[in-house]
């Protein structure tokens, strides 16, 4: 079962749910594996934001990936904590790779920022309460009509949108709908044109325009035949 706790500090009041763990496959019973997994979605139904936990030792596990994927699907926004750091053994290069292998294995989760702590010396374990806040607050940003169009605008300059047998995509405007995870309608001529590298791309500059560190994105396509910004 997932255990409440709860936590109050200079960072403010917070409750932490403790997951039950999700064992590697072969060492339980499947039905038990499986409400695991439920207790863990329901989990991070609960939670506004995720702290996906990875032990230095292992590296990402399948387990981590299968939590991360939950908070991922879920539109929460999350950190990822590497534990144990002080076991590991170090040279110049070894966070730079732990972080990359991390990036690599939880590669739709690139916009999650990563920490390394050691719970057992508490080193930079209070950052964590710090990045909860932060990536809580870039989840509930709202951007105005206005900017969303001219960083829109911007892009479309620097990068044509695709075409297809002579038809070229338009993109008439965007608008924000909603929050955590923030959420863009983009209207458009035609969705199938809108490939999905083409909203990678849009994605990446709202983020590096904005921000949004920590919190996944929706962007939803909607065709109009003749469209003009909202007011």
């Amino acid at each position: 079962d997932a255990i409440d706790s709860k936590v109050e500090n200079s960072h403010g009041k917070f409750v932490f749910i403790d997951t039950a763990g999700i064992r590697k496959s072969g060492k339980i019973e499947d039905n038990i594996e499986r409400y695991s997994v439920l207790r863990a979605q329901l989990a991070v139904e609960r939670a506004d934001v995720c702290v996906i936990m990875i032990d230095a030792t292992e590296g990402v596990t399948a387990q981590d990936e299968r939590v991360a994927g939950i908070a991922h699907e879920n539109g929460k926004p999350s950190i990822i904590v590497i534990n144990k750091w002080d076991l590991v053994e170090k040279d110049g290069k070894t966070l730079d790779n732990m972080r990359k292998d991390v990036q690599s294995a939880l590669s739709y989760m690139t916009y999650a920022p990563v920490l390394f702590i050691s719970a057992k010396t508490g080193q930079r374990v209070d950052r964590i309460f710090e990045l909860v806040n932060y990536v809580n607050d870039q989840a509930q940003m709202r951007i105005s009509t206005g900017m969303l169009n001219d960083v829109l605008n911007d892009a479309i300059t620097r990068v044509q949108p695709p075409s297809d047998k002579g038809k070229r995509l338009k993109i008439y405007y965007m608008t924000q709908t909603g929050i955590k995870a923030p959420t863009f309608v983009l209207f458009v001529n035609n969705a199938e044109l809108f490939h999905f590298s083409y909203q990678r791309y849009i994605e990446n500059k709202l983020r590096e325009v904005f921000g949004f560190e920590g919190t996944p994105i929706k962007l939803v396509i909607r065709e109009k035949d003749d469209a003009s910004p909202a007011d």
